[in-house]
């Protein structure tokens, strides 16, 4: 590990990369030496998130270096306009803040010599506001090597005996996105459990002892706002008066879901019957229910949102038709929008506010709503990470501008996924990327869950909001290989990086969550992988569990919570998670041909099944010395929410013991071994272009990226796809790809990421050409919630096929992409059975 290591801040503005400090003794001076550590100073007219700042910069300079003394030198932290030391430095022209006045959230950390008679240089932080003083006071507090993730991860940072500042100015901010958060949700199975039994069990519930620590974390990654949880198992946030002072106390933002108008908890607040929550039939007793809340917090800092739903993510009760909820609505925000007015700001375009389009109110906005012109409008994904809409150029024109709502965590249809979290960073870049390209740039917010096991994606989505500029063009492995360094240690980063890449590839395919292959309510089924996929796939979580066991003895002691927190379970349950269900399918499947091959497959599943009970009684009572009690469990946790939960994994029964005992390889005694190859998915070293002969049984696979010639107008999205990489196109582009297609008929379908047009309601489509011919057009429509939909989220896939088979022999193919929507991933080759109306033909040939 490097003795010296130079700490890289990220500004958000076009500033160059700052070095904050150093641990061996340079130009600046020593913020923390044998002496002690620097004095954080700061003044008594300040906001309070300051000096709440300010004693976690102390603390974590203790944490650090492990001193308790002072050492004479000083560290200034104050907000511009609030502190009158740091306000003459700037009078005298010692300290440039021409870039800070009037900015938001935005920041300079620089080394002022003599600062003050008797002083000879300070370290002075200061913000443009009160939240871009304690964004920071953070920034220092990460550069000196503690993670933002140190208490919700136990990432305990690595000792230094000397931290030294480094000289200059650096400048910080504005943010990318203006509101940046997540939102709480589901938390009936980890965070609220554990609250309400480990965490603060005087108060029963996600409190404000919960908070505080949350609001602490929401800052130190830049982030500065926060929808509470909302379940009916859980007490509402503003049932606790404290929880809104103690939101104001940190200068967090509070906001509210989709389903909670005017920052309304509708399952635990509105005490009166259901039927009455209608603004139809009782107006006045749902305004006094609003107005209660606009008196209660109007003073504090929020986003406002509008519109009307039912109590609990359901449509709006009352209007029978688009038109009657479309005029309902429209009387709605006029009413809501005439109580900010007067318990806010008379001004309302000094009250933030946001309209999320979700669900069904998404078509009663493009059936003709009408939303004030100020009132941003907040985009959502399809659940499952999909955006379904981004800004058009009316939209871009509104000066609320627009938001995204974004799920890293989903209770609902067609299946849920809340147990581990698996979103491939690279989704989030490439779609959050598209929504800012396109102007959605007010407020993004994102699902989180729990919040644990989702610290990487939330963590990432936050690093985007921030600074996407500076972000987007990081690879995903360094991003990760970063975040790994900061979290578990420096010398195993890149290895945790790999991991997760894998990690994240072999999830991608298929969710843990989504280890079925019928939609609930239908009749259960086999998966539809070969077995020598299904080895394959087994293989390759074998294989990362053998990596993580290997990093395992090197992390350092006190860093192992953190590594089985962020790194291991995760990784080792969802391989488990697969062993489980295809040890379970290669029991039935054997059961009958092969009773001692079954038993091993059956005893496998059920082994699976016992390792993943153990690894998660080990999060929950050893882990951090039994800090995460409660707060971790296997998916599906209970019978609630049936409809739209992973069935429980039916494990064979235990029989007599088998002739062998479970070995490492999937394939059961007395079952053929499989060819090596059935789908040619080409992960390693590949054939050259012209020369991909294989056997006619195979399907045949050429990846996306494998592209022949020059990249004109695409590129390789690292990262992504259902083999690590996808392509992308910013302009339209055209792709070439040559193959020799052995004898027989072929179906050739090119391979998408389920994601929707930028031209609403036009078809996910692209031109194919075969051998120079007429570019044919194939698509397929975007319905969000139909069938086909729910197929392609559960398999992060759509097929675009063509409608005539290939013969056999050489053939090219042209893939013409003019959508950046489109993530395009692969080309497969299918073989198909002889033509009924003659078996002898090999299919149709296309233009030479």
């Amino acid at each position: 590990m490097l003795a010296a290591a130079l700490w890289l801040g990220a500004p958000a503005s076009a500033e160059p990369v700052a070095r904050l400090v150093s641990f061996e003794p340079g130009a600046g001076f020593a913020l923390a030496d044998a002496q002690g550590i620097a004095r954080v100073v700061t003044a008594p007219g300040d906001h309070e998130v300051v000096r709440i700042a300010a004693a976690d910069l102390t603390n974590d300079l203790r944490r650090v270096t492990a001193a308790t003394t002072a050492n004479g030198t000083q560290i200034w932290l104050g907000t511009l306009g609030r502190n009158p030391a740091i306000d003459r430095l700037v009078r005298r022209g010692a300290l440039d803040v021409s870039k800070l006045r009037g900015a938001w959230e935005s920041f300079v950390i620089a080394t002022v010599a003599n600062p003050a008679p008797g002083i000879p240089a300070a370290l002075v932080i200061v913000g443009s506001d009160r939240r871009g003083t304690a964004f920071g006071a953070y920034e220092l507090s990460r550069a000196i090597g503690v993670s933002p993730w140190h208490w919700w991860a136990d990432a305990t940072p690595e000792h230094h005996a000397a931290i030294y500042a480094a000289t200059g100015l650096h400048r910080f901010g504005p943010p990318s996105v203006r509101y940046r958060g997540i939102f709480l949700n589901d938390e009936d199975w980890g965070l609220q459990p554990w609250a309400a039994g480990t965490f603060e069990p005087e108060a029963g519930t996600i409190g404000s002892k919960t908070y505080a620590k949350l609001f602490e974390l929401m800052l130190r990654l830049k982030a500065n706002m926060v929808w509470p949880a909302m379940h009916k198992v859980t007490a509402p946030f503003n049932a606790n008066p404290e929880n809104a002072r103690l939101a104001d106390r940190y200068a967090i933002v509070m906001g509210s879901s989709h389903a909670e108008p005017m920052l309304r908890n509708n399952v635990g607040e509105w005490t009166a019957p259901a039927a009455d929550f209608n603004y139809l039939t009782n107006p006045a007793g749902v305004a006094d229910y609003w107005n209660a809340r606009v008196r209660a917090n109007g003073r504090y800092e929020s986003v406002w949102t509008l519109g009307m739903r039912g109590i609990h993510d359901s449509g709006i009760v009352g209007p029978t038709t688009d038109d009657a909820r479309r005029s309902l609505l429209q009387r709605i925000f006029a009413d809501q929008r005439a109580m900010l007015t007067r318990g806010v700001n008379r001004d309302l375009t000094r009250v933030p506010q946001v309209f999320t389009l979700y669900k069904e109110v998404l078509d009663v906005y493009r059936g003709g709503l009408k939303v004030p012109d100020d009132v941003t409008l907040m985009w959502p994904d399809d659940n499952f990470g999909y955006i379904r809409h981004v800004p058009d150029a009316a939209e871009r024109a509104r000066t609320g501008g627009s938001g995204i709502y974004y799920h890293l965590s989903y209770l609902g249809a067609p299946l849920s996924y809340l147990w581990l979290s698996t979103t491939p960073p690279a989704l989030i870049r490439e779609e959050l990327g598209r929504a800012w390209d396109a102007g959605a740039r007010r407020m993004w917010v994102a699902n989180v869950g729990d919040l644990k096991p989702a610290e990487l994606a939330t963590d990432y989505f936050l690093q985007l909001a921030w600074d996407i500029p500076g972000t987007r063009g990081k690879p995903i492995d360094t991003v990760v290989t970063d975040w790994a360094a900061g979290t578990v240690g420096a010398d195993v980063a890149p290895e945790i990086a790999a991991i997760m890449a894998e990690h994240h590839r072999l999830n991608f395919q298929r969710r843990p969550e989504h280890l079925q292959w019928w939609l609930p309510g239908e009749l259960s089924k086999p998966s539809p992988l070969a077995p020598a996929e299904i080895a394959t796939r087994l293989a390759a979580f074998d294989t990362l569990r053998t990596r993580v066991r290997s990093i395992a003895p090197r992390i350092a002691p006190d860093r192992r919570d953190a590594f089985f927190e962020l790194v291991d379970y995760p990784v080792t349950a969802a391989a488990l998670a697969n062993t489980r269900v295809f040890d379970a399918e290669a029991h039935d499947r054997l059961r009958d041909t092969d009773p001692a091959g079954a038993a091993v497959a059956g005893e496998r599943s059920r082994a699976a099944d016992a390792e993943i009970t153990a690894l998660t009684s080990r999060y929950n009572s050893e882990i951090a010395v039994g800090k995460w009690r409660g707060m971790m469990a296997v998916e599906p946790a209970d019978g609630q929410w049936r409809r739209y939960r992973l069935s429980v994994p039916m494990l064979p029964a235990p029989t007599a013991p088998p002739r062998r005992k479970p070995g490492p390889s999937w394939k059961a005694p007395g079952e053929i071994a499989p060819p090596s190859v059935t789908s040619v998915v080409l992960t390693g070293p590949r054939p050259s272009p012209g020369n991909r002969e294989v056997l006619p049984t195979a399907t045949i696979v050429i990846e996306a990226e494998e592209a022949e010639g020059p990249r004109t107008g695409w590129r390789v999205v690292d990262g992504l796809g259902r083999n690590g990489a996808a392509v992308a196109t910013s302009v339209p582009a055209t792709l070439s790809y040559t193959v020799t297609l052995p004898p027989g008929r072929w179906q050739l379908s090119a391979e998408m990421l389920p994601t929707y047009p930028t031209i609403e309601g036009a078809d996910l489509a692209v031109s194919v050409a075969i051998d120079g011919g007429t570019p044919v057009r194939v698509g397929v429509p975007r319905k969000t919630g139909d069938r086909a939909w729910a197929l392609a989220v559960l398999d992060n896939r759509l097929d675009l096929a063509l409608p005539t088979p290939l013969a056999a022999g050489r053939h090219t193919v042209s893939i013409g992409i003019d959508d950046p929507a489109i993530l395009f991933d692969a080309l497969r080759f299918d073989p198909l059975p002889p033509s009924p109306a003659n078996a002898g033909t090999q299919g149709l040939s296309h233009g030479h």
